[in-house]
């Protein structure tokens, strides 16, 4: 079968934390990886063997050119990086521990992408022979530039006929610039054949109350007519869209969490299993894991959307599994996690 070719489009961060648990505010040493969201879908299409491009601007330094290399080294295309700029976008990461709660400090102002600006990046070049274009309303949160730049790639996708795959990437703490968060998400929303986010987020961007998820085990009940109404709402307001994809998280402690996810296309609705991980390693990355396996699964089995979805969830649940922002895990070992691991130690219920 032939590879579909896939273009991600974002920032790369940097990310730093301290060793085992310390608060940022203990300890002399950091930790650092790269991610940011789009990279993350990029790395786990590579790992499945996907075709993939990721666009983005990086200073022309050595911590710049390490971060492209980081994402060649994983199988990801980054031949078309645009380098400028002073430094690379960071931020510092503090895991969840018992009652701790995880948090996130951003530093990406004045970064290489936040100076990103329209017609930096030749876009109907790099477009031309693209099957789908992944973005995120992260593109449009850091500035104004790099928002115009977002709708400027749009724009051209639209024109050229390319799928447009978009993850509401809601974060509260970026729209710093004067944007009204909301709006523009909408106007990305408007213009994507296929939406993913978590329930917070459809809530948040639809303001329409979400039944509550609460799943403190495998047995949970969701409460699928209202979702169902939910669904036929959005696709009322945005016929454009397809594909809508919910994930959804319950926190029961620091390191034991529930996800299952939804997916309505063309009328019906799907769920996945309620997938208990009792041990949680590191659960950054996990939507993009998700969106990472959507895109491979429409590729690798058409026309069998309940597969497509119980696959994109087994891909998530793998990624808790994996310390930082990328999921590493191949085809083969998300379909074995899918169809023969079923107890809770290798997290997933059998299919078969």
């Amino acid at each position: 079968m032939k590879r579909q070719r896939i273009v991600t489009f974002g920032e790369l961060l940097l990310r730093f934390s301290k060793p085992d648990h310390l608060r940022l505010t203990q300890g002399d040493m950091f930790t650092s990886k790269y991610g940011g969201s789009e990279a993350n879908v990029a790395v786990s299409l590579a790992a499945q063997n996907e075709d993939v491009t990721y666009i983005t601007r990086l200073p022309d330094t050595p911590v710049g050119h390490a971060g492209a290399q980081c994402l060649a080294q994983l199988g990801v295309d980054i031949s078309r990086v645009v380098y400028g700029g002073q430094r690379i976008g960071t931020y510092y990461f503090e895991p969840a521990a018992g009652m701790r709660a995880a948090k996130v400090v951003y530093d990406r102002a004045h970064s290489a992408y936040y100076d990103l600006a329209s017609g930096m990046i030749p876009w109907r070049d790099i477009l031309k022979d693209a099957d789908i274009f992944q973005v995120s309303g992260i593109t449009a949160a850091i500035s104004q530039q790099a928002a115009d730049a977002t709708f400027e790639a749009l724009d051209i996708a639209e024109e050229l006929g390319i799928t447009i795959s978009f993850d509401i990437n809601y974060r509260k703490n970026l729209w710093r610039y004067g944007a009204d968060a909301r709006q523009t998400l909408r106007r990305m929303l408007a213009r994507c054949d296929m939406m993913f986010g978590d329930a917070i987020e459809f809530e948040w961007i639809s303001e329409h109350p979400q039944p509550p998820f609460t799943a403190t085990d495998s047995n949970f009940q969701m409460q699928i007519p209202e979702y169902s109404a939910w669904f036929d709402e959005l696709h009322a307001a945005y016929p454009r869209c397809r594909h809508w994809l919910m994930g959804m998280r319950n926190i029961v402690s620091s390191n034991h969490h529930t996800l299952t996810a939804l997916l309505w296309t063309e009328g019906t609705l799907l769920q996945a299993p309620v997938v208990d991980i009792p041990d949680v390693v590191d659960p950054v990355g996990v939507g993009d894991a998700f969106m990472g396996g959507f895109l491979h699964a429409i590729h690798a089995f058409p026309g069998d959307r309940q597969r497509q979805l119980d696959y994109s969830l087994a891909a998530a649940a793998l990624k808790n599994t994996i310390p930082g922002d990328f999921n590493l895990s191949t085809e083969d070992e998300i379909l074995d996690v899918m169809h023969h691991r079923y107890t809770a130690s290798t997290l997933y219920k059998s299919f078969e």
